[in-house]
């Protein structure tokens, strides 16, 4: 496609008025088309207790879409590690990768991926929640892979020889430094942290060491990317999306709304505000003008590669614009080289 690799981040979107197969259904359709069309990985995020999203098990619906599709790289972005116990992991991803060497992605995140009360009732207990806890649940799932603690009592099987290609996830200084201190590829969320992008990205490099898995410090960008044949038509469905965000901060997450229920919602003057700044940093509109945008964002960021998601209500809108940007807007990008 381009010299910058592409690759998708799917939420599995439930629309209103649809159910939850449909979702996993759409999202599977999505993969086979991604990979159809030369995008480099396909990854599922961990999320609970949001109506919106269907791709809260991830680990399931990885190895689902791996049989699904042939040879596109797939995995979560992310397996949000405080809600689970490290073993867990390590015999989930082993699994995967035993079924499918070469071809799994595990990505890390540090936080629940839900509130406090059902991240509570994932873990069943407050131990392993709190940031300054992770490092150490991390360094204990390589290892249950490596098999290099001289102490362990326990072997992952699958799991120890079967290690998957692990990824660290952020949209934070803290992940960024950890990344960088372990020489682990880094994926930034800049579609809901698009402030701290750069800064990010700095402390990453600036931290890096070279490790057995990574010689050079390896980042990636994780952007929201809608693409239709005008601004218009793209910004119309962007609409969702932005709606189903601001429902989320107030509170009250839902299904997500329709481009016209979105159109027609009552916002106030703060909810605009909030809405337009939520927009900063994505990249909406047609080919043209989606391209300045990544454009602009790999010379902002030197990115190594770029994570595009969509959150789009119709299936076949949402499968449309990864086709344009496969086919009118990757051509034209060029990687920048790291930023300064």
């Amino acid at each position: 496609m381009t010299d910058v690799p592409l690759s998708v981040l799917d939420l599995s979107p439930v629309a209103a008025g649809t159910t939850s197969g449909q979702a996993l259904r759409q999202t599977t359709e999505l993969a086979r088309r991604a990979e159809e069309l030369g995008y480099q990985r396909f990854w599922v995020a961990e999320h609970h207790n949001m109506p919106a999203i269907a791709s809260s098990a991830p680990a399931v619906l990885i190895a689902h879409l791996a049989s699904a599709t042939g040879t596109i790289r797939v995995g979560s972005g992310g397996v949000m590690l405080p809600n689970h116990a490290p073993l867990v992991v390590a015999e989930q991803f082993g699994t995967l990768e035993a079924l499918h060497p070469g071809r799994i992605d595990l990505g890390i995140g540090r936080a629940p991926g839900t509130d406090q009360l059902t991240a509570l009732a994932l873990r069943r207990t407050m131990a392993g929640l709190s940031a300054e806890d992770f490092p150490q649940e991390l360094i204990d799932l390589i290892e249950l892979f490596t098999g290099e603690d001289p102490e362990a009592r326990i072997t992952a099987m699958p799991g120890r020889g079967d290690m998957p290609a692990i990824w660290l996830l952020g949209s934070s200084g803290f992940s960024a430094q950890l990344a960088g201190m372990m020489g682990l590829p880094f994926s930034f969320a800049h579609h809901f942290s698009a402030v701290n992008t750069v800064p990010a990205l700095a402390l990453y490099r600036q931290h890096f060491r070279p490790s057995r898995w990574l010689q050079r410090p390896h980042a990636m960008v994780a952007v929201s990317a809608i693409c239709a044949d005008t601004d218009e038509r793209a910004q119309w469905l962007a609409g969702p999306a932005a709606l189903s965000f601001l429902q989320l901060r107030a509170g009250t997450p839902q299904a997500l709304a329709s481009p016209e229920e979105a159109a027609a919602y009552p916002y106030t003057e703060f909810e605009r505000v909030f809405v337009r700044q939520r927009s900063d940093g994505q990249a909406v509109g047609s080919p043209e003008t989606v391209r300045r945008e990544l454009a602009g964002l790999l010379e902002r960021t030197g990115a190594d590669e770029l994570m595009l998601t969509a959150m789009v209500y119709d299936i076949e809108d949402r499968v449309r614009s990864f086709e344009l940007i496969a086919e009118k807007v990757a051509p034209g990008l060029r990687r920048a080289g790291p930023a300064a």
